[in-house]
C-alpha cells in the first residue's frame, strides 16, 4: 500500500517541475486533463453518453492532485453518481501525458513569440528550413519565422541552408496560431542593413529621412546631417564605395540611389528625379502635388525604365507628381502608391493581382505579350476588354529620338572603303578620355622590290608542291672552295 502511494504522489511531483520548469499553472494543466477525459469517456460510450446528455444529464471529470486518481461523475441536479468505467486509469494516464506535453509546446510557443514580440522591426540573420506552398520556412534562432510571397523578393531563388538576412516585420494571426512574419521586401531592411554598415547612422550622426523601394530592382535613400562637418552622402557610400556595396551584396545587387535630403521641395524632388537635370518645378504644398517640365533630351532619365525613376520619386518625397517634356503635350502623373508601372492603369484589383502573378509589371511588358496574343492565366475576354481599354486611354509621352549623324552619305561611304591592295588603314586607337593617342600607327610604304614586282604581289600563291626551295649562291660556292683545298692538301702529303 505504501509503494502505490508513493507511485501516486509520484504524479502531482512530476506535475508540479513539469509546470515550474516550462512555466505553466498546475490547475490550468489539471483542468486540461479533465476535459481531456470528458470526451475520452464520450469517444468509447458515444451512443450512451449522447442518450444520457439529451436525458439532461451531465458528465464531469475528477482529478485528485495528489494521487493523480480520476473519476468521472453524472451529475442531475443536486444528485451526483460516479460512472467511471473499469480500467479507466490507464486511459486517464496517457491522456495526462498527452495533455502536458501539447501544454509544454504550446508554453514554449507562448514564451518564443513574446520574445520575438519585443524584436518586431530588428534585423536577424536566418537559414532557409524548407519551403511551404510558396512560404519559405526560415530558421531565425529559438524560433521559425515564415516569410510569405509578398515578403520575398521576385528576382531571388532561396536554396535549403542558405544565409539569408530577414526583418521581423510582425506576429501575425493565422490558421495554425500566432506565427512570426519575416520579411526581405520591406525598406526598414535596407535602413537596418545601412545602420549596421554606417557607424554615422548607427550613432545618430547621420539620418535617414525617406526610403522608397521597389525590391529587387531599386532603392531611393534620402539622408541628412545632424552634426557639422559631415557628408551623409559620402557616410553611406564609404570609401570606393565599400558600404553601399556591402549592402548591395545583402540585397542580391539591388541598384540603391541616396541622394541629399532638402528642406527646400523643389530641392529635393529635383534629386529624386536624378539623373534628370535642369527641370522646371513648381510646388502645391497643400494638395501635395509637383508641375515638372523636362528637357526633352532628359525627359528618359527623368521618367526612367517603366517609369520606375519617378515612381520611386513620388514615393520618396510624398508628392504626386505631374512630369511632362518642354514640347510634349502629354504628361505623366504618378502618385507614389503604385508599386509597378501596371498600376497606373487602374485596373480592377483582381485583373492587377492577375498581371502580377503572371509576371507582367510593366506596360511594355503587357503589349508584348498581347501582340504576340500570348495566353494570360486568369485573364478572361472581358478582363483583357478592359486592359485594352485602360491602355488605349493611358496618355503617351512621346520621347525625343537618338541625334542622328548628319554626315553625308558619301563621306561615309568613302570612310568604310576597303583599303586597295598592298596598303594597310591606319590603326586609331582611343586614348583614356576619348580622344586619340599622340602615337598612331603610318601606312606602310612599298618597298622598292614591291614598286618593280607589282604583278608578282598580286598573284595567287603557289601550292607547297610547286614551291621549290632557296638555294643560297654564297655558301655552296664558299662549301666548294673548301673541298678543293681539301683535295690539294692530302696530294701534297701523298
Amino acid at each position: 500500500m505504501a509503494q502505490q502511494q508513493i507511485a501516486r504522489t509520484e504524479f502531482a511531483a512530476a506535475l508540479n517541475q513539469v509546470c515550474s520548469e516550462r512555466g505553466i499553472e498546475p490547475e490550468a494543466v489539471i483542468d486540461t486533463i479533465k476535459a481531456a477525459m470528458i470526451a475520452a469517456y464520450r469517444k468509447d460510450y458515444g451512443e450512451k453518453f449522447d442518450t444520457e446528455i439529451e436525458a439532461g444529464f451531465e458528465f464531469e471529470a475528477e482529478i485528485d492532485p495528489v494521487t493523480g486518481s480520476a473519476k468521472i461523475f453524472r451529475t442531475e441536479g443536486k444528485k451526483r453518481q460516479e460512472v467511471t468505467p473499469p480500467g479507466f486509469g490507464r486511459i486517464a494516464a496517457q491522456t495526462a501525458k498527452q495533455v502536458i506535453l501539447q501544454r509544454v509546446r504550446e508554453a514554449e510557443k507562448d514564451a518564443i513569440i513574446e520574445e520575438y514580440q519585443e524584436r518586431v522591426g530588428s534585423m536577424v540573420s536566418g537559414m532557409v528550413l524548407r519551403f511551404d506552398a510558396g512560404n519559405v520556412v526560415v530558421d531565425i534562432g529559438r524560433g521559425q519565422g515564415i516569410m510569405p510571397p509578398e515578403e520575398q523578393i521576385r528576382s531571388e531563388y532561396y536554396k535549403l541552408n542558405q544565409r539569408v538576412m530577414v526583418l521581423i516585420k510582425e506576429i501575425r494571426d493565422t490558421a495554425r496560431g500566432r506565427t512570426i512574419i519575416v520579411s526581405r521586401a520591406t525598406p526598414d531592411l535596407v535602413k537596418e542593413l545601412f545602420a549596421r554598415e554606417v557607424p554615422e547612422v548607427s550613432s545618430g550622426a547621420v539620418e535617414i529621412k525617406a526610403i522608397a523601394r521597389e525590391a529587387g530592382i531599386r532603392t531611393k535613400i534620402a539622408v541628412d546631417s545632424t552634426q557639422e562637418g559631415v557628408d551623409p552622402v559620402g557616410s553611406c557610400v564609404g570609401q570606393k564605395g565599400i558600404r553601399v556595396q556591402a549592402v548591395i551584396g545583402e540585397l542580391s545587387g539591388e541598384k540603391i540611389d541616396i541622394i541629399q535630403y532638402s528642406k527646400n521641395l523643389k530641392d529635393f524632388i529635383a534629386a529624386a528625379l536624378a539623373p534628370a537635370e535642369n527641370l522646371r518645378i513648381d510646388v502645391d504644398e497643400k494638395k501635395k502635388k509637383a508641375q515638372v517640365v523636362v528637357p526633352d533630351d532628359q525627359l528618359s532619365l527623368a521618367i526612367g525604365r517603366g517609369g520606375q525613376n519617378v515612381r520611386l520619386a513620388a514615393k520618396l518625397t510624398g508628392f504626386k507628381i505631374n512630369i511632362k517634356g518642354e514640347t510634349s503635350k502629354e504628361s505623366l502623373t504618378v502618385t507614389g502608391e503604385e508599386e509597378f508601372e501596371i498600376d497606373s492603369l487602374k485596373l480592377s484589383t483582381r485583373i492587377r493581382n492577375a498581371l502580377v502573378a503572371n509576371n507582367v509589371l510593366s506596360v511594355a511588358a503587357l503589349r508584348h505579350r498581347l501582340d504576340e496574343k500570348a495566353e494570360l492565366e486568369g485573364i478572361g475576354p472581358k478582363a483583357l476588354k478592359d486592359i485594352i481599354k485602360a491602355m488605349e486611354s493611358m496618355p503617351k509621352i512621346e520621347r525625343p529620338a537618338p541625334p542622328v549623324d548628319a554626315e553625308p552619305k558619301e563621306k561615309a561611304e568613302e570612310k568604310t572603303e576597303a583599303p586597295a591592295k598592298g596598303r594597310s588603314l591606319p590603326v586609331r586607337q582611343t586614348g583614356a578620355f576619348g580622344g586619340k593617342d599622340k602615337a598612331e600607327k603610318k601606312p606602310a610604304e612599298k618597298t622598292e622590290a614591291a614598286k618593280k614586282a607589282p604583278e608578282a604581289e598580286a598573284a595567287p600563291p603557289k601550292p607547297v608542291s610547286e614551291v621549290k626551295p632557296k638555294v643560297d649562291t654564297e655558301k655552296s660556292e664558299t662549301s666548294s672552295a673548301d673541298a678543293q683545298s681539301d683535295k690539294e692538301n692530302e696530294a701534297a702529303k701523298s
